[in-house]
Order: C-alpha cells, then sequence, then structure tokens
C-alpha cells in the first residue's frame, strides 16, 4: 500500500504541474454542463411563455362560414389569418404552425343543430408547434362544450345529460418527482464525467509514459507492477473524484439562482453525498478499463481513438430509458451505466432505494472494477509494456 500511495501522489504532483490541462480537466465540465441545461432550460421556457401568451396567428380556410367560431377565437387570442393556396406544403415547409379549415356545410349543419366539421392541418414532427397546436383544439374543444351546453338548455335538458360520467383527475406527484423531470437528462452527464473523468491522465500515465521512454525504468524499480498500476489508478480515480465534487458543487450553486422551474431543483448536501457514492463505481471502472486499454495499445493516439466508442456508452439507458421505459427492478442494478442511470434519478426524486438495491448494485460494480484491475495488471505483468513502440 505504501507504493501504490507514493505512485498515485507522484502522478498527481506531475498532472497538477500541467496548470493549463488541470484547469481544463476540473474547470470546463463545471461551468459548461450547468451551463447547458440551465441555458436549454431557460429558452425552452421563454420561448414556451412567449407561444401561450403572445397572439396567436392562425391560416384558417372558409372563415365566412363560421364567423361565431372566428369571433370566439379571438376571444382566446387567436387572430384567423387568410389562408394560404396550399396549406399542406406551407406547414411542412415550417410556414405555419397549423391551417385550420372550416367546412362550407358548417353553418347549414350548424342551424340543424348537427355535427360540423373543422379540420386542423399540422405537422405532428415538429416539436416547436405543439404549444401553438395545443391552444387551437383547447379553444375548439372549449368552443364546442359550450354550444353543446347552451344547446342543451335551449331544449330544456339538464347539462349533465351530456355528461353521464364526470372524470376528476388528483395528481399524486410530489414536488421532488416533478423535479426529477426537469433533469431527466442529467445521469447521462454525471455518468459521463465519472466514466471519463480521469481519461486523460490514465492514458497519459500508461501509453503517454510508454511513449516517453519514462514507463520502464518505473516498472524496473522492486516495487510490485500491480502496485505501481495501483497508484495510477488510485490518482486517476481520485482526480475524477474531485472533478464531480466540483460539477455537483456548480449544479447546485446554478440551481439555486436558476429563474422559472429550474429553482423547483433543489440539491441537499445529503443528495449530492449519495450521487457520489452511486459514481464512485463508475470512476472505478471507467479508470480500470481506460487502464485495459492504455496497456494494450500501442500509442497514445492509437488510445484516444477508443475515447469516442467510450462516449457512446452512458447513452445508450438513457436514449434506451426515453423511448422505452421501464418500472425499477431488482436486475437493472447490476447492468452498468442502466444501473447508474436508475439509482441518479430515483435519488433525485427522493424515492426509497432499498438495502438489498444497494448491496447488489455496490457488490456486482465494484466486483466489475475488480475484475477490470485484475485484466489490467496482467498486462502490466508483461515484458513489452515497457518497451515503447
Amino acid at each position: 500500500m505504501n507504493t501504490v500511495f507514493i505512485v498515485a501522489r507522484k502522478e498527481l504532483i506531475d498532472l497538477f504541474r500541467d496548470r493549463r490541462t488541470v484547469l481544463m480537466g476540473l474547470l470546463l465540465m463545471p461551468i459548461l454542463f450547468p451551463a447547458l441545461i440551465l441555458g436549454a432550460g431557460s429558452m425552452a421556457e421563454r420561448k414556451a411563455r412567449t407561444q401561450l401568451e403572445s397572439t396567436l396567428e392562425l391560416p384558417v380556410i372558409g372563415a365566412e362560414h363560421a364567423p361565431n367560431l372566428i369571433r370566439f377565437l379571438r376571444g382566446q387570442n387567436i387572430d384567423a389569418k387568410p389562408a394560404p393556396e396550399d396549406p399542406d406544403a406551407d406547414v411542412r415547409a415550417q410556414t405555419y404552425d397549423a391551417v385550420l379549415r372550416i367546412s362550407p356545410e358548417f353553418g347549414e349543419r350548424w342551424r340543424d343543430s348537427r355535427s360540423a366539421e373543422v379540420e386542423l392541418i399540422y405537422d405532428s414532427s415538429r416539436r416547436d408547434s405543439q404549444i401553438p397546436i395545443a391552444r387551437v383544439r383547447t379553444a375548439i374543444e372549449q368552443y364546442n362544450r359550450t354550444l353543446a351546453l347552451l344547446r342543451s338548455i335551449d331544449r330544456g335538458m339538464s347539462p349533465e345529460v351530456l355528461q353521464p360520467v364526470r372524470l376528476a383527475r388528483r395528481d399524486v406527484a410530489t414536488p421532488e418527482s416533478r423535479r426529477g423531470t426537469l433533469l431527466a437528462f442529467l445521469p447521462y452527464l454525471l455518468i459521463l464525467s465519472s466514466f471519463l473523468g480521469g481519461a486523460y491522465l490514465v492514458i497519459d500515465v500508461t501509453a503517454g509514459e510508454r511513449e516517453r521512454q519514462s514507463l520502464e525504468p518505473l516498472l524496473a524499480t522492486p516495487a510490485a507492477r500491480a502496485a505501481i498500476m495501483s497508484g495510477k489508478i488510485l490518482a486517476a480515480i481520485c482526480f475524477g473524484m474531485l472533478s464531480l465534487v466540483l460539477i455537483l458543487a456548480a449544479f447546485k450553486i446554478s440551481f439555486a439562482v436558476a429563474p422559472g422551474q429550474m429553482r423547483l431543483v433543489h440539491l441537499s448536501w445529503q443528495l449530492l453525498l449519495q450521487l457520489l457514492v452511486v459514481l464512485l463505481p463508475m470512476v472505478l471502472i471507467g479508470t480500470t478499463l481506460l487502464t485495459l486499454i492504455a496497456a494494450s495499445v500501442k500509442s497514445v493516439k492509437e488510445a484516444q481513438s477508443y475515447m469516442s466508442v467510450l462516449m457512446l456508452l452512458p447513452i445508450v439507458p438513457t436514449v434506451m430509458l426515453m423511448v422505452n421505459p421501464i418500472k425499477n427492478q431488482l436486475w437493472q442494478f447490476t447492468v452498468p451505466f442502466l444501473a447508474q442511470n436508475q439509482l441518479i434519478l430515483r435519488l433525485v426524486r427522493s424515492e426509497i432505494v432499498t438495502l438489498a438495491e444497494w448491496a447488489v448494485y455496490l457488490s456486482t460494480s465494484f466486483g466489475l472494477g475488480l475484475i477490470l484491475w485484475v485484466l489490467a495488471a496482467r498486462l502490466y505483468h508483461r515484458e513489452r509494456l515497457a518497451i515503447s513502440a
């Protein structure tokens, strides 16, 4: 253990001598990630507020057939505009968010108390038009309900006849669970930071020293090669955990001063500590895996080529859960990246993580790290490791 700490101390001292690299490694992510989440959240909130509060200009085909409907829409802050010649093409070209077509038989069917048809033309694949479309649909549904109510009263019928079943809604979501929906992308950022937080140091102390021909004298010392490798891994873990602490502190400060709904997100110190416990095994897995890769390649450039592939791994569970949400099950805590994703979301939502889930997660995660450590140690015992390419 003395050798491990000596090597770790030596690697950290060498790293902190390169101030530019340290500043980039420690300060870039704590600045970039909060700016990314808060900036995107603020832009989305500002755009949604603008779309909800501003006057919506809606092209209407056949507005003369339903003057009462047009007046009602105007009262809902929806202003009818002349219709384009080809509404389908203009909606696809994003010239208009939506176009309303009123049937020529609307007036006749309305006077006969029959259902009159209106058609809303929109593009469901455009996310930026969802709010305008929802405003138009809500206004027409409200007009429909109002008209049905007036017709029933005019015929001496109780309005309840038109509503045999009345649906009451009770949302049991807690503020903490709603808070979790605002941070759906947070697990990916934290997992990526922990998985590759010590990447530069890991690659440099193995593949880099091999290229500089400084690894051979170190391996020629009486110290055990496994202890030397463990010291390098320990140094990378310390650097990665320091980076995570700064990132989480930056998130806490950013959410405390964030505008709008982002202010609902409260990261307590207890939550931050729990997140560090969740991410510690991922730091171990990432550093041991990168050590294994760095010890098996011939150059730093070749080791860095694997980074593009490794960066995709943490996003797999995030995309999978977005496309196909699944309920929490115990086996999920044995799957790397998926386990961290589920745990982070549950902690942010203030949901209880059982002792069995903690035990399964920590045992399997540290077990995987141990397996990768053993494989990397075997490569460190190869004689050709000290020979530069």
